[in-house]
Parts: C-alpha cells; structure tokens; sequence
C-alpha cells in the first residue's frame, strides 16, 4: 500500500470567545491557513487534488460547505474541490483520515486537510437545536430504536465527564492539579517560542489567548460545578475545555508528489484508526481505541515519543491515563485545551499540527494522537517524524520548485492553454518545438535534480525501514 506524507502544517492563534477572532468569518478563517500552507510548501494551488474540512455545527457562516467556501475565498482555483466532515470534536482528525486514505488508495496525491470553527459567533450544540423549529427537540427524541437500546438518558458532555470521574475515583483535586499543570506548560510554551514555527499569526492576533496566567488551585476551588452536585455534579468550567476559535491545515502527500513537487515532508502517516465505545459514557472511546491502535501498529506506548489527546474534560485525559498507562511527561506537554482551548471542529487538526512540530522540536520519532468524540467515538493517528533531505549541491529545494513553476509558465505563455493541453495528448509538430528547445534543456536539469533528490530520498528510506526491521521497498518505474 502507498505511503502518506505530511509535507508541513499551519494553525491561526486560538482565540478565546469573544477575543482576538471572534469577529472573523470562519470562511476566512479556513482561507488564512490554507493560503499560508500553500505558501509554506511552495506547492501549485491547482495541483491539490481535494479539500477535506473539519467543522462541527455547520449552520449560518458555516453551513454550505465551509472547506469550499474557505479555498474559495482565499483565492485559489475553481477547479479544486472541497468537502466538509462531522465526526463531531474530532472531525478534522479524520480529515487527515480521509486525506491519507486517499494517498494511500492511490486515488489522489495531493490533499489538503484540516478544520475551522468560530464558537463565538456560532456557539457549541447550535446545530443540536436547529431542529426544534421542525418540531424536534435533539438528534434522537422521537427515534424509536434509540430509545429502545439507550432510553431516555440524558446524552450530555458534562454529564459523560462527571459519571467517567466517578466510575474511576478521580476526585476534583486531582482533576484540578491536572488543569493548573495544562496552563503551566500553555504558558511556559508561549514564553519559550514552541508554537511560533507553527502558527500563521492573524491580524493582530499573534499568540493563543486562553491559556490563564493567574490562575491557581485556589481560584479553581471556588468555582461551582456545571451540574448540581447532588445531580453527580462535580465538573467545573476549570476543569473543561475552552470555548475557542480557530483554524488548521495540513498537507497530506504521496511519495510519487513528494518527488515531482521536490518537497520535504516532515513526518509519514504510520497508523490511522477509529474505535467506537458507549454513546452516554460518550468519552471514554480513547482507552479503547489507543489500544486498538497500538495493537494494529505493532507498537507500545514505550515507542511513542509524544502524545497529544484532547482535553475535553480532566477526567477523560486522567481516565485513560489510569487505563494505559502512558507516561505523563509525554502528554500534552505544551499544554491541552483546557489551558489552549478546544474550537470543535479545528482542534483534531491542531493537536496534529502541534504534534508535528513537537516532534521536529524535540527530535522525537513517533508521535500520537487521540481524541473522545460525541457519539463514543475516538480516531487515532500515529506519525512517524521524516528527517529533512538534504538538497543536492547544484540547488536548493526552493530553488528547484521555483525553477519548476518559471518553466510552466514560459510554456503557458508561448503556447496558451489548448496547446498546453493538447500536448500533454500528442506529439507536437515541429514549429511547436522549436520555441520549446531552451525550456526541454532546462527541464531536463530539473528533471535530473529531481531524480538526485529520490535517490536521497529512497536511501534515507531504506535505512530507516532497516532500523524498523522492515524489508526494503522495490519500486518498479514504467518509462514511456
């Protein structure tokens, strides 16, 4: 099966509600990281094959297909489609899902995947309510098999969050110690720089906005829980995920891409999967899934470097916790959305964007990511960090690309686009060739500098493939 690479990511501020973006159109949210990922990569708009978009409650500015609207209104070609995908909180993590499985099938080699949402001008479960114009209250009243197998429990977030800390024991100091330790490291990664390689600063908005500074455990102590105690309430709004805004992108390559593209991908999609577990526990799904996960890998936990899993509540995190055993110093260590805050429909797609360039960072090999999601689902995606190749003496990868793009457009120029077309199906008559004949010469460098950076390319492969223990890859090239 074919290889999915991530060439590079980039992710806005996340902003808090009310703050920084909370006026920005999602649209343009979605436009602002695709255009800088564009930019980063240095890669043809029109040669991404597809736009996979993450967004939860997709009415008013975020209806309509927003991963369209998005490439749409950050200028780039017609001629690209874009799909919008629900897996609630963690549908831009699928995005990724979908946009390797595609890499991987064989059936696209350049796709665009990532997520936006503005809570604050379209706030958390809109969607769940649209409906009651319509005379239905939520998504499942008036099912009759729903009813059936699940009754009439109340389907809620909070109350999923406090029945996981009573099922494990986990008392409100230790979710509180957990929460003071999300803002600590948020706040420590800002101060050092971690997330300025990562992040494409908007309008004024330059850092994250949520991470609280003055917050401590005493202050948390204060505050009451989100349901009433004697209801088995004892999540706290300080021990939740933070209402947010936001938006990521990543680009998802095939080898063959990689290649034509002279890019320099930094990690490779190792394992991607998604588990489903008890839709009124609801968050518990990541325990299950992470073993799945590793399982199908062939892989422990001791081969992870980083983790990140979504904070949506302190108990899920401590929960799964308990029941994997990960080490904490490998979680979450630039702080979770409690502390960074959780913009439902982009934070798969941040969490991977931090992850990424975590790895890069530290220098870490094998990075993990995990999510609990509404319905009792989790994805899960294991990345392997890909060393940067070095560029041949005679150019830099850049200036290869450059190169590349100077020539398509001399080519557009002299002959105009149905020629250029009809070229890519015929043999060109001679009075056609002959202007081309200083463009063929330096085509040709190109071409074997190309060629110089797979041969790079495949050596690092081979060696990293022999340090997994895994037989080398025999590629046979059709020449036509």
């Amino acid at each position: 099966m074919a290889e999915a690479f991530i060439v590079d990511a980039v992710r806005t501020p996340v902003g808090r509600r009310g703050g920084g973006l909370a006026g920005a159109h999602p649209a343009d949210l979605g436009a602002h990281v695709l255009a800088s990922l564009l930019t980063r990569t240095g890669i043809d708009p029109g040669a991404v094959d597809d736009v996979i978009f993450g967004c939860v409650d997709t009415i008013g500015p975020q209806a309509g297909n927003i991963a369209r609207t998005a490439w749409l209104a950050a200028g780039l070609p017609e001629a690209v489609p874009g799909v919008t995908v629900d897996r609630q909180c963690g549908s831009s993590q699928q995005a990724v899902h979908f946009a390797a499985q595609a890499i991987m099938s064989g059936t696209a080699d350049l796709v665009v995947a990532g997520g936006v949402q503005n809570m604050s001008q379209i706030p958390i479960a809109a969607a769940m309510s649209a409906g009651e114009p319509f005379g239905h209250e939520d998504p499942v009243a008036g099912s009759d098999g729903w009813l059936a197998r699940y009754g009439r429990h109340e389907i809620s977030q909070f109350r999923a969050a406090d029945m996981i800390a009573a099922k494990w024991g986990i008392g409100r100091p230790e979710m509180e110690e957990f929460a003071l330790a999300s803002h600590e490291r948020a706040v420590a990664a800002i101060d050092s720089g971690a997330f300025e390689a990562e992040i494409e600063p908007y309008d004024a908005l330059r850092d994250d906005e949520c991470p609280r500074r003055d917050t401590s455990l005493e202050r948390m102590a204060q505050l009451t829980s989100l349901r009433p105690a004697d209801h088995g309430g004892i999540i706290t709004a300080a021990l939740s995920s933070q209402i947010a805004d936001g938006a990521a992108a990543l680009m998802i390559a095939s080898e063959r891409a990689v290649t034509q593209h002279c890019l320099d991908p930094r990690a490779r999609i190792a394992h991607i999967s998604a588990r489903g577990d008890d839709p009124v526990l609801m968050l518990t799904a990541p325990i299950a899934a992470t073993e799945h996960a590793l399982r199908k890998a062939g892989m422990s936990l001791a081969d992870i470097d980083l983790i990140e899993i979504n904070e949506a509540f302190a108990p899920v995190v401590l929960a799964w916790q308990r029941e994997t055993g990960a080490d904490v110093s490998r979680v979450n260590v630039t702080g979770g959305a409690i502390a960074l805050g959780h913009p439902l429909g982009a934070t798969g797609a941040r969490l991977m964007t931090t992850l990424l360039y975590g790895l890069s960072r530290t220098g870490g090999r094998f990075g993990l990511q995990t999510m609990c999601e509404g319905g009792g689902q989790a994805n899960v995606t294991i990345i392997e960090r890909v060393a940067p190749c070095e560029p041949p003496e005679r150019g830099s990868r850049s200036e290869i690309a450059e190169e590349r793009r100077d020539i398509a457009g001399e080519q557009f120029r002299l002959l105009g686009r149905s020629e250029m077309t009809a070229l890519a199906h015929r043999r060109p008559p001679a009075d056609v060739v002959q202007p081309l004949g200083p463009l063929a010469r330096r085509a040709a460098v190109v071409d074997e500098l190309v060629s110089e950076y797979g041969d790079r390319r495949g050596d690092r492969d081979a060696i990293t493939r022999a340090q997994r223990g895994q037989p080398p890859v025999v590629r046979v090239i059709a020449h036509r």
